[in-house]
């Protein structure tokens, strides 16, 4: 499934969760509100909302514990007795506006350590960001005035599914509810005035997260998908996640040893080669560009960068 924070356009209301059925959005609960009503299930159809969560920060709070509702729900809408919505007509959010937690990995590809002339890492490079960076997929990027190296960086991102504390890599999949595509956006000049990172890496309005969280179950291999980035229609980045330096179930058990994950927290897992700062002459993004993301099977995400 595709999961989605979706606002209506040009309607007052807060944003809810829905999935992504027929290039159409579906309203989580709504359908599964009609689930239990044509069960018989009419007692439970009335604390839907204590089941099944329309706010998408506490749905996503709630993990993998209410797949198997939200799977009753999709399979409802499969008969076509629910109302579902154009994509043209809603606005698309960041899938979790608000998780506890948001761990990015630094210098995960080989080729990108090589292209801006580090080293490899013994350990993962890890940094955080914060939710006052998160944006949407349909979203502008703002690049602050102060800034003169703005970068895109295009990286899978895995959503915690249960509480994970010292995860085993043997397991660390049944920590997982899903993934998605997330923008590292980074400010190059602020985030090398110090050896710490920070300053770069979180700032207002900056990194675009989605266009939506598939589930685990439809992305196949997470270790073998394309990734890649486009700027103005230009591929700059074109790899695949097999060559991550630290794979997926390795950064589970590293980063779970150090810091107890919550359901609905984000790790971003670093960028391949082809970012503009290992370009010659660097190839840095302004105002009006358009950055394009891919990640297989999990689709597409298009943000306008504005300088603010």
């Amino acid at each position: 499934m595709k999961l989605a924070n979706y606002i209506f356009k040009g309607k007052p209301g807060r944003s809810r969760i829905g999935f992504i059925h027929n290039d159409r959005i579906v309203d989580i609960q709504e359908s599964y509100q009609r689930y239990l009503v044509n069960s018989g299930e009419n007692n439970l159809a009335n604390d839907v909302e204590y089941i099944l969560p329309s706010n998408p920060e506490v749905f996503f709070s709630r993990g993998l514990n209410i797949l198997d509702e939200v799977e009753k729900a999709y399979n409802y809408a499969q008969e076509g007795e629910v109302d579902s919505y154009s994509l043209d007509e809603v606005r698309l959010e960041t899938p979790n506006p608000n998780p506890s937690k948001i761990i990015c990995v630094g210098k995960n590809y080989e080729e990108h350590v090589a292209e801006v002339d580090s080293d490899l890492p013994d350990h993962p490079v890890l940094f955080a960001k914060f939710n006052n960076a998160l944006i949407g997929p349909e979203d502008d990027i703002e690049k602050p005035k102060d800034t003169k190296q703005y970068d895109y960086e295009v990286e899978l991102g895995i959503v915690i599914g249960k509480e994970a504390t010292k995860v085993s890599r043997v397991n660390a999949y049944e920590y997982i509810s899903g993934y998605t595509i997330g923008n590292d956006i980074s400010a190059r000049d602020l985030q090398f005035r110090t050896q710490e990172w920070l300053q770069g890496k979180t700032l207002d309005n900056s990194t675009p997260v989605g266009p939506w969280v598939v589930t685990k179950d439809e992305i196949g291999d997470p270790t073998n998908l394309s990734i890649r980035a486009l700027v103005n229609g230009e591929e700059r980045q074109s790899s695949n996640t097999k060559f991550m330096i630290f794979d997926i179930p390795y950064l589970m058990e590293y980063i779970t040893n150090l810091i107890t994950l919550k359901p609905g927290d984000i790790i971003l897992t670093g960028t391949p080669e082809g970012v503009g700062l290992g370009m010659n002459p660097p190839g840095f993004i302004n105002d009006g560009d358009m950055v394009t993301l891919e990640i297989e099977n999990i689709g597409k995400m298009e943000n306008r960068v504005i300088e603010k």
